[in-house]
């Protein structure tokens, strides 16, 4: 029945052949829905259809099949709140309570079709109906997380002209506060046990609202959502995407490098603010039909994470390689079995090798690091079937042409550092943004020659193999030398005092500038002699990586400036290190 929902809805997006381990070191080797890398790239072929709307395409596809029986009894989305609460919807239900949601933002907020509305809720299922709601009604959904200020959402509402907001009790008094400078905000929705005055009650208004929703005939180029930057560098920017390019194109995520079937339960921890949440809590398991599973945790917690991946029937789980890192850093995590997980990915940012070790040691099982952007689907990835190399972001995905360049657009050969860049012309690829929104400077300079330029630099080796460097503007110049801040921190990762740190360059009056190490120790060395610990550490870097490489200035740190998607601000830290010149 799956293939068949795939002839129908994704336009022949199957790969034939039969299916063979190509590296039995790999436990979880063996892929599902293709035979090898090379196969799937050269047969890859997906027709975008004039119009498509997701929800319509492929949610209720997926429910007719799982009412005329021919689904596995996983329901669609199953979501638990770690004190005994849990809500599980097959896909007729989350149809029916998704045109409800539907009728309220076309009838009680009066929104038509391109309307802006922006959710901030955290894990809870309101914000999963909430994007199906969009969907279905051809507004485009905003995602913001939980942790925005009250100086954030006044940005993000005035930016995108938001029409309509919903939110919960944590962030209503904030939204109030700015509402009055937000000319184009009308409505607004809060998911509450409590009424407020000048919000409508969203779990009031299910009760009373009609499933009798006809979805709107939304053509493929369509804007369906725009994604804030999480702005490391300047203010955020908003990016938009069309309901075929996450609609049709993370089918490249879901079925590639998750090798989801109808069988797999797909658990991913990102926030509901960012575009990881959009791949792998939404688009990508359910064009699978696939389970989407949910746990509601206000913060990360090791030991909630490790029960719940031992507790319940997760066979893929997706994190950021800074969640992996706490998550080997446990003592217990030996003690724990997890019999259903078969398939563990990462991405958001490059995750260190000996993490990676780490993992498959304790657990058994590999890390397949992906590789994008909030602007694209999968660029490149560690697929089931090759031989993972770790460090490595692995190889093309099926969706991409993907090159290293030099400053002129030239391609390098393998071996030479450049930007990496996507082919965008003759064709521009379906899986790739439209445009940054109302800023049309920032989306040419994106451009270079018939590439799309990431801003991420590195470098393919001989086996076609991606590697990543740093982002354009992070990496150091020393003495000649061109150093990129990732492999010093990968080299840092293996020292046992290190939690976590970040590299960034510093002046200096002979070399131009160093390598300066920002440094967080783990609690077992906080008392340690710093300045021989110092010594030790940069010992140890010019023994793991090349000796020109390693830290020539060392910080002791509590915490490392970051954003509120948890990537590092080294921006931050180098603003710091040069703002005496």
């Amino acid at each position: 029945m799956a293939m068949l929902l795939h002839a129908k809805c994704l336009q022949r997006l199957a790969i034939p052949g039969p299916l063979r381990v190509l590296y039995k070191d790999y436990r979880t080797a063996t892929p599902q829905n293709f035979s090898n890398y090379e196969s799937m790239k050269q047969d890859f072929k997906l027709e975008i259809p004039e119009h498509f709307n997701f929800a319509k395409d492929v949610l209720d596809q997926w429910s007719s099949v799982e009412k005329a029986g021919g689904r596995l009894s996983n329901p669609a989305f199953w979501w638990i709140d770690g004190n005994g609460g849990e809500v599980r919807w097959g896909f007729e239900e989350l149809g029916s309570l998704s045109r409800k949601f539907a009728n309220i933002l076309t009838e009680a907020c009066s929104l038509q079709r391109g309307d802006r509305v922006m959710v901030i809720l955290p894990k809870i299922p309101e914000w999963w109906l909430a994007n199906v709601a969009c969907l279905r009604t051809g507004t485009v959904l905003i995602p913001g997380t939980t942790q925005l200020t009250q100086k954030d959402i006044l940005y993000r509402l005035q930016s995108s002209k938001a029409k309509c907001i919903i939110t919960d009790d944590a962030l209503a008094p904030a939204v109030d506060a700015v509402a009055a400078k937000c000319e184009n905000l009308t409505s607004k929705l809060i998911v509450s046990q409590h009424s407020r005055e000048g919000w409508g009650n969203l779990k009031e208004m299910m009760r009373h609202a009609s499933d009798n929703h006809t979805c709107v005939n939304t053509r493929h180029n369509e804007m369906m959502a725009i994604y804030f930057t999480s702005g490391t560098t300047g203010h955020p920017k908003m990016i938009g995407h069309t309901h075929s390019s996450f609609g049709l194109g993370l089918s490249v995520n879901g079925r590639f490098w998750l090798d989801l079937t109808d069988s797999d339960v797909m658990w991913n921890t990102s926030d509901t603010g960012w575009a990881k949440c959009a791949w792998s809590s939404v688009f990508s398991p359910w064009i699978q039909g696939a389970c989407v599973f949910a746990h509601y945790l206000p913060r990360f917690e090791q030991t909630s994470i490790l029960q719940t991946l031992s507790k319940f029937p997760i066979t893929v789980f997706c994190s950021a390689p800074t969640a992996y890192r706490m998550l080997v850093q446990n003592d217990t995590i030996r003690s724990y079995k997890f019999k259903s997980l078969k398939h563990c990915v990462s991405a958001g940012e490059p995750i260190n090798p000996e993490v990676m070790e780490q993992w498959r040691r304790k657990t058994g099982l590999d890390i397949y690091e992906g590789y994008g952007q909030t602007e694209t689907v999968l660029i490149c990835g560690n697929f089931k079937g090759m031989k993972i190399k770790p460090g490595s972001m692995g190889k093309p995905s099926p969706a991409f042409d993907v090159k290293i360049l030099d400053e002129n657009g030239a391609i390098l050969p393998p071996g030479k550092e450049g930007d990496i860049g996507v082919q965008v012309l003759p064709e521009r690829p379906f899986g790739l943004f439209t445009h940054y929104v109302d800023n049309p400077s920032k989306t040419a300079s994106t451009l270079r020659g018939n590439y799309y330029i990431t801003g991420d630099r590195g470098y393919m080796d001989e086996d076609g193999y991606f590697w990543f460097v740093a982002r354009s503007d992070d990496v150091i110049l020393s003495s000649g030398y061109r150093i990129g801040p990732f492999e010093v921190e990968s080299a840092l990762i293996e020292h046992p005092s290190i939690a976590e740190s970040a590299v960034v360059s510093s002046p200096d009056p002979v070399r131009g500038e160093v390598v300066k190490a920002f440094i967080v120790l783990n609690p077992d060395y906080k008392s340690h002699d710093q300045e021989q610990l110092k010594k030790e550490i940069q010992e140890h870097v010019k023994k793991t990586t090349a000796p020109y490489k390693y830290p020539r200035k060392v910080e002791f740190i509590e915490e490392l400036p970051k954003t509120v998607s948890g990537k590092v601000k080294r921006n931050e830290l180098r603003k710091k290190e040069w703002k005496t010149i």
